[in-house]
């Protein structure tokens, strides 16, 4: 039985014990609900972070912020819903409204391809860690500059007996990345630096998967560029640099009387909006450096803002572990119920989630990456970096297991197991690693069975 059957078996026999509960019978087949859900990534973090600007680039469409949880998920038609009324989505000057004002969570169904696999939560400032991690699967913490208070935030996460057994999947954006570099044109690359040395700093390791650099507003207008502002980002670009830089000082000077090109003050205004100044002189630069075309841009621009990034880590780290992430909140579900309500018949339940935590072995592999990450667990050199990998480390497929840059043969996949299988009991049974790093060699072995069973 696989980890999703084990635990979908435990909530069923929860709703057994406490039939006679409406609210924990109501609860309980929530989580049951959620089991067969697209993964849920909350957009979390410190106020004015840009969540709301991060969550619309992952849908593909500007939504005016709210100040209220709103969840995105895939729909056939555009709608909303606030509790069991539907609330009016209307879209004024190029963005889209919800209007629900009153209401401290709305519901959006909207058609997008990138909603097919994952449902957005833009969860408001100051919303409870607990909260937000409860009815998430996932979060995406924001931050401009990493302050103490974020760090205390996401060691919060943790603090839960089930989040310590399983390791809670955070990954850390440094938002508004533009800003970082002080604006200038190669602001992305620094930021794009401060995030891999955030990446190896030992305070930071436990307590994301990953951190990545997002530049939000670029980001939204390369998902939504129109052709209109395409046409008045040529004309731009058609202007010598030097004279073109000198009206970007400021916003006052580009949006001023006195412009070089035949742009309205308006159209440049909403340049300013939606792309900010560093936006201007990106998308400019890349024109004139040949992409100089709309979908020649768009893709330079998801790249270069670092939503190209992001949504990989989302798959990475998110998406390709959904069932033991989803697993993983039904867990904590269960736990609320068994704490809130103890009673002699659920004895029995508590054992089991305790079983079920210790052996699973999509818990054991996340509590070895976390042990690895955050230097608990220290292996020589050249297996550290090795065992990091073939427990999902760099992803759950099995090229990214066994670092194969294209997809093998089914004879290299199976060389490639049974090498790393090989080497790995070497490992677990070698006398000059001590306890802990013998254990950690055994979970490798383990996850080269699994992959070698699948192969058959």
């Amino acid at each position: 039985m696989n980890l999703e059957d084990r635990v979908q078996a435990l909530l069923t026999e929860a709703l057994g014990v406490y039939r006679d509960s409406p609210r924990a019978t109501a609860w309980l087949r929530g989580h049951l609900a959620r089991l067969a859900e697209p993964v849920r990534v909350a957009v979390a973090g410190a106020p004015l972070a840009g969540k709301s600007t991060v969550a619309s680039a992952l849908v593909g469409e500007e939504f005016a912020p709210r100040a209220a949880f709103t969840w995105y998920r895939d729909g056939p038609q555009p709608r909303a819903q606030a509790g069991p009324h539907e609330v009016p989505v209307v879209r004024r000057d190029g963005k889209v409204f919800v209007e629900a004002p009153t209401a401290d969570r709305v519901v959006v169904d909207w058609p997008s391809r990138s909603l097919r696999d994952v449902v957005v939560i833009d969860a408001p400032s100051g919303a409870p860690v607990e909260q937000v991690y409860g009815e998430a699967d996932a979060v995406l913490y924001l931050t401009r500059h990493l302050h103490t208070a974020d760090l205390h935030y996401l060691q919060a996460a943790h603090d839960h007996p089930i989040a310590r057994a399983t390791p809670v999947g955070t990954v850390l954006v440094l938002a508004r990345a533009d800003e970082i570099g002080g604006g200038r044109i190669d602001a992305l690359s620094s930021a794009k630096q401060i995030a891999r040395r955030y990446r190896r700093e030992p305070r930071i390791r436990p307590l994301c998967q990953n951190v990545v650099a997002v530049a939000g507003l670029l980001a939204v207008a390369a998902r939504t560029l129109r052709d209109d502002e395409f046409a008045a980002l040529a004309a731009l670009a058609s202007l010598p640099r030097a004279e073109l830089d000198d009206h970007l000082l400021s916003a006052d000077r580009f949006v001023g009387e006195d412009f070089p090109v035949r742009l309205a003050s308006p159209v440049r205004q909403r340049l300013l909006d939606r792309f900010g100044l560093f936006g201007v002189r990106l998308t400019s630069t890349l024109v004139r450096q040949g992409f100089d075309t709309q979908v020649k841009l768009t893709g330079q621009l998801v790249q270069r803002s670092g939503l190209g990034e992001l949504r990989d880590s989302i798959g990475q780290y998110f998406t390709e572990r959904r069932e033991v992430l989803k697993a993983r909140s039904a867990l904590l579900g269960l736990d609320v119920v068994l704490r809130a309500e103890p009673r002699p018949a659920a004895r029995a339940l508590v054992a089991a989630v305790e079983r079920v935590l210790a052996s699973a072995h999509d818990f054991r592999e996340l509590r070895l990456l976390a042990a690895l990450q955050g230097g608990r667990t220290r292996l020589p050199a050249e297996l550290d970096a090795e065992a990091a990998r073939l427990v999902g480390g760099l992803g759950t497929s099995l090229p990214a297991r066994l670092g194969m840059e294209h997809e093998p043969t089914p004879g290299e996949a199976r060389q490639g197991v049974l090498e790393a299988l090989g080497r790995w009991r070497e490992q677990a049974a070698n006398p000059a690693l001590d306890q802990a790093q013998r254990r950690a060699a055994e979970v490798v072995v383990r996850s080269c069975e699994g992959m070698l069973a699948a192969l058959a």
